[in-house]
Order: structure tokens, then C-alpha cells, then sequence
């Protein structure tokens, strides 16, 4: 085999490899031999098949075989000779073969570059811890008050705040549509639970009441068929009913399986704490990452920022198709040169921050763990109800998906072992400023920056 580089500029390298025909011939020669101690074939014993047969009837095959493992270990060999990291797949091109010839192909990649982490310890950033006021838990135990309430059936025409309990059927020009209908529906009027105005036109009926609702489908409603489109639904009411106050004590707390309310408040604002605790976290880890940004500085492998870039752009055209129907959008006068190589920056930026994450980690021997994977997944598994077992054999069925589990979870623990070491101070703040520091920050990043939100660690 011989392997002579061509190209080394920049972070591509190209080699051509020419391995010699009567290696190739050996090798095809020894796997025929390999076939022939095993192959069943009529009129000839087992390992007695002559080698001018095998090779006439599995020749071809063997052939492809044969060459792919050459390319593979030529491929190999290149990049370990040289101590080589591609940063993606190399592509190889068959430059010319015959049976009988020299096979030489040429291979190209770009290799990862160079990465020297700054010293960590010089590092500053700001974490702000969220003081919870008690307002904000009296807030959300109303919220829970509101939804244990009960009902009792009264004898006058429905207000607002009262639920119905309704049969309906959806038609748009005369047809019903899937989805449309429904017995024994139990709504709160005035909730915003249904279409727009759908509601409103049951105010005033009573149990034993049949009432037509015209309405309009949002332009942006979900199913395309519906979209914008008029209806009408036939609405009968069973009940109307009226809620009852749910006092915040005791029995409110015994209603959601607790013991007493001591015990629900502490439950309240636990959680509220673990809320803004997140987003404190995310504020960190972008603040630590803008630094990381402005302290390195090393090229990175197009071939890379452009699968990010792909990723954005069509994260974003879909956002923009969505707008769009919503009516939300005017993009004329929109530069699409302009707006791309703005994408294509915050692209250089992802995959940058992530090769620097990934040769922390390299560097650092930090892994993650099959148990934090199968805890991840658990967590995941338990977010679509009913449907756990699916998705787990989904991802164990799928290795390439167990990364896009994995990857995250790389990232926040080498983010933690960098902020170990950095400067990091603390600020109590009330919660309103944490989320006007989101809200601002939303408010003033471009739609590319939206549709680019957050980092990934590509070595993960």
C-alpha cells in the first residue's frame, strides 16, 4: 500500500492511496478460500469446491468486499501514521480500478485543530441566586385551590366561570370533521380552553339546552385542514354547574395526597426554588460560554460549521413558514445573503465552543456514565405517558439517538468542571429581575439568534 499526502492546507488533507493489485488478488483469494471450506454446492464435497468455481460464482461479491475493507484499513492507516483526527467522515473517491489493476482512490477530510484551553481560574462570572418572595407561593397555592375545586349542579343560565357539561358536533359546510365531537365534555367557560368565542355563545344556557356555535379557526390552528376555516358545532347541555371555593388549609393540601399545608407550602416552594434555579443555570452557563468565546480563538473545519449552519437555517425557515401562516412575518426587504452569513457566524461560534468542550472533556478523562444515561432516559421515557416502554426501545434500538441524550449531559459536566475552577460570584436577586434579564434578552435577539439559541457540544 502506498500513501502519499497531496494536500495540507489549513485543516484539509487529501492523500492518495494506491493499494497494489496482487495484494487486492490475495486477499480476494483468501476469503474464497475462507467461503470454500463451507459452501454446500452440487456435485462437489464440503471444502472440495475448486477455487476457479468459488471465484465465478461469489467473485463479484467477494470483490466489493474485499475492496471496501482496503479502502477502510488504507483509510486507517493513513490517519494513524500520521496521528490524525478527522473532525468528520473522510470522503473517499475511487480514482481508477480494474480487475487485475492497482486500486487508487483519494481520500479528504479536515482534521480537528489545535485547542489550547485558557486558564480557567481566571475565568469571571456571576451567578444569580433568586429569592422567592412568599406572595409568589401564596400565588401558586391559589393556583392549586382553583384547580381542586368542586362543582354542584344549579338550576339558572351558565356565567362565566361556571363549567357546562356538553355534547358536541363539529361540521364545516355541513361535513364533520375528525376530532370535532365529543359527549359528556365538562368546560369551564371564560377558561380559554376552546376556539376563540367558542365560549362566550354558551353564556346564558341552561341544563337541557340545544344551542348552534359559529366559529373561525385560528389561522395558525394546528391541523392545516382547519385552519381559517368557519364552523359550526351543535351544542347540547346536560348541566351547568358552579364551583365551589377551595380554601387554602388543610384539606386542600390532604386533596393533592399531602398532610397538612405546612407540608404543601414547604412541597410549593421547593419547586419554584428548583424553577428559578434553572433559569439562573441557563444564565450562568451563557454567561460562561460568551466568555469562553472571547478568550479562544482557532479555526474550525467547515465541513462541520456547515452541517450547524444547515441545522440553524432550516430550524429557522420552518420558524419563518410558521410566522408566516400565523400572519406574524413580513420578511420583505429581508437580505438573505446578510441574514445567512449571520447564521453562519453563530454557526462558527457552536461548533467552536463545542470542540473546546470536547477536548476539556478529552483532556479531563470526563465521561459520561451508563447510569446518568439510563437516568436521562428514564426522564424522557416519562414525559410521554402510556408510551415509556416505546420510546426506551426506541433509543436502545437507535445508538445514534442514545447521543443526542448523552451530549448534553457531556456538556453540563465539563461546564461544571470548568466553573469549579473559574471566579464565580453570587448576587440574590428577586426573581422579577432574573426574568427581565430573559425577557430583555429574548426581546433583543435576532430571529437567527432565536432559531440558534444555546450551545452544543459537537465532541460529545
Amino acid at each position: 500500500m502506498e500513501i502519499t499526502e497531496t494536500n495540507t492546507e489549513g485543516l484539509r488533507r487529501e492523500f492518495k492511496v494506491v493499494v497494489a493489485a496482487s495484494e487486492i488478488d490475495q486477499q480476494i483469494t483468501r476469503r474464497l478460500n475462507e467461503i470454500g471450506r463451507t459452501v454446500r454446492l452440487p456435485g462437489f464435497r464440503p471444502g472440495k469446491v475448486p477455487i476457479s468455481v468459488l471465484r465465478k460464482r461469489y467473485g463479484r461479491a467477494v470483490m466489493g468486499e474485499v475492496l471496501e475493507r482496503v479502502v477502510s484499513d488504507g483509510s486507517t492507516e493513513a490517519l494513524r501514521a500520521r496521528n490524525l483526527r478527522p473532525a468528520v467522515r473522510p470522503k473517499i473517491e475511487i480514482v481508477s480500478f480494474n480487475e487485475g489493476t492497482d486500486l487508487e482512490y483519494k481520500m479528504a477530510f479536515e482534521v480537528l485543530p489545535e485547542i489550547r484551553p485558557t486558564d480557567f481560574t481566571e475565568i469571571k462570572v456571576e451567578r444569580l441566586r433568586p429569592e422567592v418572595p412568599e406572595s409568589e407561593i401564596q400565588t401558586a397555592l391559589e393556583r392549586i385551590a382553583q384547580r381542586q375545586r368542586k362543582s354542584e349542579p344549579v338550576e339558572r343560565g351558565a356565567e362565566k366561570g361556571d363549567a357546562v357539561v356538553i355534547d358536541f358536533k363539529g361540521a364545516i359546510d355541513g361535513k364533520e370533521f375528525p376530532g370535532g365531537a365529543a359527549e359528556g365534555y365538562t368546560l369551564e367557560l371564560g377558561a380559554g380552553a376552546f376556539i376563540p368565542g367558542f365560549e362566550d355563545q354558551l353564556v346564558g344556557v341552561k341544563a337541557g339546552e340545544a344551542r348552534t356555535v359559529e366559529v373561525t379557526f385560528p389561522a395558525d390552528y394546528g391541523a392545516a385542514d382547519l385552519a381559517a376555516k368557519a364552523a359550526q358545532f351543535a351544542v347540547t347541555v346536560k348541566e351547568v354547574r358552579a364551583f365551589q371555593p377551595q380554601p387554602i388549609d388543610d384539606t386542600l393540601a390532604q386533596a393533592v395526597g399531602m398532610e397538612n399545608l405546612a407540608e404543601l407550602r414547604q412541597t410549593v416552594a421547593a419547586q419554584i426554588e428548583r424553577d428559578y434555579a434553572g433559569l439562573a443555570r441557563q444564565r450562568l452557563k451563557r454567561n460562561l460560554l460568551d466568555r469562553l468565546a472571547e478568550q479562544h480563538e482557532f479555526p474550525v473545519p467547515e465541513g462541520m460549521v456547515d452541517v450547524e449552519f444547515e441545522s440553524i437555517w432550516r430550524q429557522l425557515e420552518q420558524e419563518r413558514e410558521r410566522q408566516k401562516a400565523a400572519g406574524e412575518l413580513d420578511d420583505e426587504g429581508i437580505d438573505e445573503a446578510e441574514l445567512k452569513a449571520e447564521y453562519r457566524a453563530i454557526a462558527v461560534r457552536r461548533v467552536r465552543l463545542g470542540l473546546l468542550l470536547a477536548e476539556v472533556g478529552r483532556a479531563h478523562n470526563i465521561t459520561v456514565t451508563p447510569e446518568e444515561i439510563n437516568r436521562a432516559l428514564t426522564g424522557q421515557a416519562r414525559r410521554f405517558p402510556g408510551q415509556e416502554r416505546k420510546i426506551i426501545e426506541h433509543y436502545r434500538d437507535h445508538p445514534e439517538a442514545i447521543d443526542q441524550i448523552r451530549a448534553p449531559i457531556f456538556e453540563d459536566k465539563v461546564i461544571d468542571f470548568i466553573l469549579e475552577r473559574a471566579q464565580v460570584t453570587d448576587r440574590s436577586v428577586p426573581p422579577s429581575e432574573l426574568l427581565k434579564d430573559e425577557d430583555e434578552e429574548e426581546g433583543s435577539a435576532s430571529p437567527s439568534e432565536e432559531a440558534a439559541s444555546g450551545e452544543k457540544s459537537s465532541g460529545a
